[in-house]
């Protein structure tokens, strides 16, 4: 199925647009300290795809983070790749072969390849969902683990304990332009932005001085919602992190909205390819009721729009309605701006080390995840 499979230099990764394999986010791993790999590979597109006629040579890369999990092994993390999506029936049998021909360019003691995969899930079909248009979610693990390796050779696939980005995410479609998104928005929405632009509430785009102010909204807000604190370095290294002269390039903007200069709201926002992104926000527990957040987000789907993207990700959000869960405010204010959420297949794990690997799992289901509580 795969042919000319060989490392090359993260410069030459493809234009894409997710961030998370990006050249650039290569260069925000390398400033953290953590090592990557690029592999390049071409497929046929009748291996790929049932339906297709014409047999062309697809070529297509993956970025790979090498993570040390131990003094002695690391893990080899694909994020929210490949992009590469074949039909449904062939996945298993694709990122099998894929697995396989990664394994000898990784250390010897990696224990496993984890796919943080942005496919689409197998279970988003009207049967899925109840009266109310709610996603009723995937079935029990063994019945995932089953239908994931259908057609492959070892089933040596295994659904992780929990996923490390987001597999229920808000896209919002650009090509309409900004007009047709105000008319898509929940009327609540498109009011909060009309107020806090009332109130007087002003957006800027700051550069690196600015991350203190960042570090501050970003830590009150993990206090407010018990979220687990990335150090400031992580953001430095975002808002640093430099892809010129690469394949693919992407644009970072912190992104501050203010009241008579006093910080309420930060983001940031990554531009790839023709996709806008919403990586990481932040707010304050005053003038709450300014509706700061609302501006911001309006700005950068704005600069999205301007720079000529055709889509906008919101990111993370519960997978339903259901107001038991710690993303659920998300959930409501996200889609009030017209978007629908896609529902992907999540964290999969290939082990290369058995032993090793079922020992990992262990250890991660003891470790602290997202939420503190």
């Amino acid at each position: 199925m795969l042919k000319q499979i060989d490392v090359k230099d993260i410069s030459e990764l493809y234009e894409t647009p997710i961030v998370q394999q990006t050249a650039f986010w290569s260069a925000v791993k390398n400033k953290l300290g953590v090592s990557t790999l690029a592999i390049d590979y071409k497929v046929n597109s009748t291996d790929l795809f049932e339906n297709e006629t014409d047999n062309r040579i697809i070529a297509s890369d993956v970025l790979i983070i090498i993570q040390q999990v131990s003094r002695d092994y690391c893990i080899a993390y694909v994020p929210y790749g490949p992009e590469l999506e074949p039909d449904e029936e062939l996945q298993g049998r694709f990122l099998e072969e894929l697995s396989e021909s990664i394994r000898p360019f990784l250390p010897d003691n990696c224990i496993m390849i984890r796919y943080d995969l942005c496919w689409k899930s197998y279970w988003t079909d009207e049967d899925n969902f109840d009266s109310s248009g709610n996603w009723l979610g995937e079935p029990g693990v063994r019945s995932q683990e089953m239908l994931f390796n259908f057609n492959t050779i070892g089933w040596n696939f295994r659904k992780a304990s929990f996923n490390i980005l987001p597999s229920n995410t808000v896209f919002l479609n650009l090509n309409g332009g900004a007009e047709n998104l105000l008319k898509q928005m929940k009327s609540k929405t498109r009011y909060n932005i009309g107020l806090s632009r009332r109130k007087g509430v002003q957006i800027r785009t700051a550069g690196m001085e600015s991350i203190p102010v960042w570090y501050r909204l970003y830590q009150e807000t993990a206090r407010r919602n018990g979220i687990v604190v990335n150090d400031i370095k992580y953001f430095e290294a975002i808002l640093s992190a430099a892809s010129e002269n690469t394949g693919s390039q992407a644009d970072v903007k912190l992104l501050i909205a203010e009241w008579e200069n006093k910080p309420l709201a930060a983001m940031f926002l990554i531009i790839s390819d023709k996709r806008g992104s919403y990586l990481y926000g932040a707010s304050s527990d005053l003038n709450r009721n300014f509706m700061a957040t609302y501006a911001l987000q309006w700005e950068a789907i704005n600069i999205s729009i301007r720079r000529g993207c055709t889509e906008y990700d919101m990111f993370g959000v519960s997978p339903n309605s259901d107001p038991s869960h710690p993303l659920y405010g998300l959930y409501k204010f996200k889609l009030g701006f017209g978007g629908h959420i896609f529902h992907s297949l999540g964290c999969w794990d290939y082990p290369l080390i058995e032993n090793k690997y079922f020992a990992f799992r262990s250890f991660e289901l003891t470790t602290q995840g997202f939420h503190t509580n």
